[in-house]
């Protein structure tokens, strides 16, 4: 028996061990050709991937030290004994290899392998085997059975009973690639101020300077429990949370984590991603946003439409009422890219501010009322009307400070970066194209999303006037490293033409 140690080291999803190459209980070359070795005790266990090392003052010959997650997932206490054996690859492994021989899975099958996934029985390598065979080639009833088996693995929330809460459940949510597009955070105040219940629960960025959960929490705390959610939607009708603390879809996550690193990202990953937390939010009622633009994940009609009949079909299946709306992905959306600069925007809208984004007023006023059409109460074509009368009264502004005072105050207060530099036109003109990619990975260089208060502050759009040496847009950072970073990349290519 090995004696357990806790190590302060994050990592993430990835539960890591570490073994003395001195090791007095085992000979450490037993596992070097597997990776990976499995703790045991007390009726846990726990796969890892496995680290050696020569220091005694990070693990000592007769322990086994596990990384934070690791440790907190096998659930025993430091100083337990634990021994080890060497790690069979899962059963379900097996079924991969017929994917990656060109087979097609059946339901069951897909479910074994995402469940082995949940209980992180698989390593990087595996899932990646996963996620390449899926790329090559994927039924549409694969894509169904993908998204069944991702629900069932997590949490599914249910709201059948709660007081006052009709049957429509509405949801809405952005396939992304826009910077600025942050229409949830207006569209929910909207939809809840109607009476039409909202439980948004959100991700934070992966790859863009912001999320939904990033920019709200620049205004109130995001990390809420399942039965605050629901006292929130039972009393404001809708909420603005970070859906992680909910293990909604969790496989999802997992696959997430290893999609990116190798840009995988095929319409029929996203879709299964998508929907499989919708449904497990208890969602009955979806409306989809596709953006469509020459630097927007979707690059043109023909795509978007096939995404769109992909959604509409395995939504049907599912049993989700779901509209998709293909809207203008040429530019980003408001002023502001990053959580404090987004957050801005966003208040400027609930507040009819004159200088509000008009881009970012009407989109959300747009969404907001085909969602609206959801309620039976509300005519064909009336929820454009209806929307546009909640936010110009105010009442969606209020529905928004109720949400925002129900959820508690930010963990922290966000300020905008004190270290500013303007990209300058360079040339007289008018601004032809914005480029989204470019423009996102500047705001992530000067720190946002972690950062909350760098980003970008646009300060011209398509189709606006400029003069050579005027400011196109100004970046903004918290650190003299990330600033410098941001600025060299814009150096390279500002991400604006002016033509």
């Amino acid at each position: 028996m090995l004696t357990l140690r806790h190590l302060a080291i994050d990592t993430v999803r990835e539960n890591v061990a570490f073994l003395n190459r001195r090791c007095t209980r085992y000979h450490v070359e037993d596992f070097l050709g597997l990776g990976r070795v499995e703790v045991r005790n007390d009726g846990r266990s726990l796969l890892a991937v496995l680290n050696i090392v020569d220091d005694d003052a990070i693990v000592g010959p007769d322990e086994i030290g596990l990384s934070a997650p690791a440790f907190r997932r096998l659930g025993l206490a430091a100083g337990s004994a634990v021994h080890l054996v060497p790690p069979t690859p899962p059963e379900s492994f097996e079924l991969v290899r017929a994917k990656v021989g060109g087979a097609a899975l059946d339901d069951a099958q897909l479910a074994a392998i995402i469940r082995d996934v949940t209980d992180l029985r698989y390593s990087k390598i595996e899932i990646a085997a996963f996620l390449i065979a899926c790329a090559s080639f994927m039924t549409t009833a694969e894509v169904l059975g993908l998204t069944r088996a991702m629900i069932a693995a997590g949490t599914r929330l249910h709201w059948d009973g709660l007081d006052g809460l009709p049957r429509t459940i509405a949801d809405k949510h952005c396939i992304g690639g826009i910077p600025g597009n942050r229409t949830s955070m207006i569209v929910v105040p909207i939809v809840a101020a109607h009476g039409l219940p909202i439980p948004k629960t959100s991700s934070r960025a992966i790859t863009s300077p912001a999320g939904t959960a990033d920019t709200m929490e620049v205004l109130a705390n995001v990390d809420i429990p399942v039965e605050r959610m629901q006292a929130l939607v039972r009393e404001a009708k809708g909420c603005l949370v970070w859906g992680g603390h909910v293990r909604l879809s969790p496989a999802d996550d997992i696959l997430i984590s290893v999609e990116r690193p190798l840009a995988i990202d095929t319409r029929e990953q996203l879709v299964a991603s998508i929907l499989s937390k919708k449904v497990a939010a208890g969602s009955t009622h979806l409306l989809i946003d596709i953006p469509v633009g020459p630097s927007a994940k979707i690059r043109n009609a023909g795509e978007a439409v096939r995404l769109r009949k992909l959604f509409e079909h395995v939504g049907d299946r599912l049993g989700l009422t779901l509209e998709v709306a293909l809207t203008d992905g040429s530019q980003p959306v408001g002023r502001g890219i990053g959580p404090v600069l987004e957050a801005r925007d966003v208040m400027a809208v609930l507040r009819n501010d004159p200088a509000a984004p008009a881009d970012l007023r009407e989109r959300a006023l747009l969404l907001a009322g085909r969602i609206l059409e959801f309620d039976p109460a509300v005519r064909g074509g009336a929820g454009g009307s209806r929307a546009r009368d909640l936010l110009e009264s105010g009442a969606a502004l209020a529905t928004m400070e109720r949400i925002i005072a129900m959820q508690g105050p930010p963990p922290a207060v966000a300020t905008l970066g004190t270290l500013v530099a303007e990209v300058a036109a360079p040339a007289d003109g008018v601004v032809s194209s914005l480029d989204c990619y470019r423009l996102a990975r500047i705001a992530r260089l000067a720190g946002a999303p972690n950062d909350k208060g760098a980003g970008i502050d646009l300060l011209r759009k398509v189709g606006e006037r400029v003069r050579r040496g005027e400011p196109l847009y100004r970046i903004h950072a918290g650190t003299n490293a990330d600033f410098t970073f941001a600025q060299a990349f814009a150096a390279e290519g500002s991400g604006v033409v002016v033509g």
